[in-house]
């Protein structure tokens, strides 16, 4: 004889309702996050260069109508100024990311599937990037590489993959040991083949949210290496250049200079980090059903 619950089918249907609206305010507030992030991309993609042109006669205007953000010492518009180089600071941030995520990738698949030598040289690579000050092997590469967009780009690039090789390790060790995989080396597949085939597909929504969360961490190493002058010209706009232009004038009182364009790059790496952080509960079986 089977007992029903009386309104066992209510609860379970509104709990369903619950983790479907859970669902839909993920995706929104992803959606939102991505649509913001985009429309600041293409923006000063696209941008003219008159629109922050220098203009001395409208030097220190602080933010109202005309100049939503103010101008700085030579007249700037720094709302436009400041979208220009947000959009720098995300193509750096999404070239490094990209190149440092593929080699954390490929390290990580190699250390685990192949073993032996080439396990003990990614970790001894690891180990050596992770004990050196992140920001002081930064500026050092950055430095070598002469500086600018090509210096910082390829200084974050090359900084950036080790934590997310562990990942990527740890994540490998465990699939290579199930069954499918075992059954594939007893039918005299190859070791890359196996890693192509059945590993890399299951890495790959690790590596996705690794590369995401990659993003905010490149585009504030690229902001603080070129605050400190070893990055961006001074001529490009860039977070980091208005930054270190904005602290010769902000004891005078011009606050706009410094605030507008910090919170711009807070923002931005929130964003980042919010769209990863939620789509790591989408992807995952266990938190998705929360």
């Amino acid at each position: 004889m089977v007992c029903l619950i009386p309104g066992s089918e209510r609860g379970s249907s509104v709990d369903k309702r619950q983790i479907w609206n859970r669902r839909i305010l993920v995706a929104l507030l992803v959606s939102a996050a991505v649509v913001y992030l985009a429309g600041i991309f293409f923006w000063g993609i696209s941008m003219d260069p008159s629109c922050y042109d220098t203009n001395y006669a409208d030097k220190f205007i602080s933010p109202g109508s005309k100049h939503w953000f103010g101008t700085d010492f030579v007249g700037r518009d720094m709302f436009y100024r400041c979208i220009k180089g947000l959009s720098n600071s995300l193509i750096v941030g999404i070239l490094a990311s990209v190149v440092s995520s593929v080699i954390a990738l490929a390290a990580g698949i190699a250390s685990a599937v192949l073993g032996g030598r080439v396990d003990r040289c990614v970790n001894w690579c690891v180990d050596l990037c992770m004990g050196l000050p992140h920001l002081v092997l930064l500026i050092l590469i950055s430095f070598m590489m002469g500086k600018g967009g090509r210096g910082v780009t390829i200084a974050v690039a090359l900084t950036h993959w080790p934590s997310l090789t562990r990942i990527v390790r740890s994540e490998v060790m465990q699939i290579r040991s199930s069954q499918y995989v075992q059954a594939s080396y007893r039918l005299g597949k190859s070791k890359i083949y196996v890693a192509v085939r059945h590993i890399l597909p299951h890495v790959l929504p690790v590596y996705m949210i690794g590369l995401i969360l990659l993003f905010p961490h490149a585009i504030m190493h690229e902001a603080a290496i070129t605050f400190l002058g070893f990055g961006m010209p001074a001529e490009m706009p860039a977070i980091g250049v208005i930054l270190s232009e904005a602290m010769n004038h902000i004891t005078t009182g011009k606050w706009w200079l410094a605030l507008f364009p910090g919170c711009m790059l807070l923002i931005a790496v929130i964003l980042f980090d919010v769209i990863g952080e939620n789509l790591k509960k989408l992807w995952n079986p266990g938190s998705a059903q929360e």
